[in-house]
């Protein structure tokens, strides 16, 4: 395997992209950065994704709690405060995924859902459905929505700078942190 095989096979598995389609519910994993709540409100305004769930409370780029930094954008740009849930507590992946999925559970309930858009970072993608599918019933199709925003790395250029590549091989390693402590579920 040479050096253009393997970026394409690291590409392929981190960098996960659906169309969109309609879904029961948008789960946004936040971030410091906004962009991955982008595909979670696009999919709102045209119809798609009723209900959004805004999971984080790390510190985003203004200083603010992350799910209120996304909460307030989700609102300047249009979702009305009925259509938001949010989940004020996760500090991390694992986290954001158990906790969003007990919200959901208690809720909406997991019999009025049957497919969540997965809204993260383009090259954190895999690791948040892995570990979305540890605490989500079987059942529930998974459609991976990752912003398309010119500051998050891409699949096409993650290698062409230190920083790119830095945080790819960190990402790889941290699936395989969780995988060691049996937070991922099969994806």
């Amino acid at each position: 395997m040479d050096l253009y095989d393997s970026r394409t096979a690291i590409s392929t598995f981190l960098f996960k992209r659906c169309p969109p389609e309609p879904v029961d519910l948008a789960f946004v994993f936040c971030s410091p950065t906004i962009s991955s709540i982008h595909p979670a409100i696009a999919l709102h305004k045209a119809g798609l994704a009723p209900k959004l769930l805004i999971s984080g409370a790390g510190t985003a780029v203004d200083g603010s709690a992350e799910w209120s930094f996304y909460r307030d954008h989700a609102l300047a740009s249009g979702v009305a405060e009925s259509a938001l849930m949010l989940e004020k507590s996760a500090r991390n992946t694992a986290e954001n995924a158990a906790f969003g999925a007990a919200l959901i559970e208690a809720e909406l309930g997991w019999e009025r859902v049957r497919s969540l858009a997965v809204c993260a970072k383009p090259f954190h993608m895999r690791r948040a459905i892995m570990t979305l599918r540890r605490h989500i019933p079987a059942d529930i199709r998974l459609v991976a929505q990752p912003p398309d925003d010119p500051g998050d790395l891409s699949a096409e250029t993650w290698w062409q700078t230190a920083r790119g590549r830095q945080r790819i091989f960190a990402e790889l390693g941290k699936i395989s942190e969780y995988a060691l402590k049996g937070d991922l579920g099969d994806a």
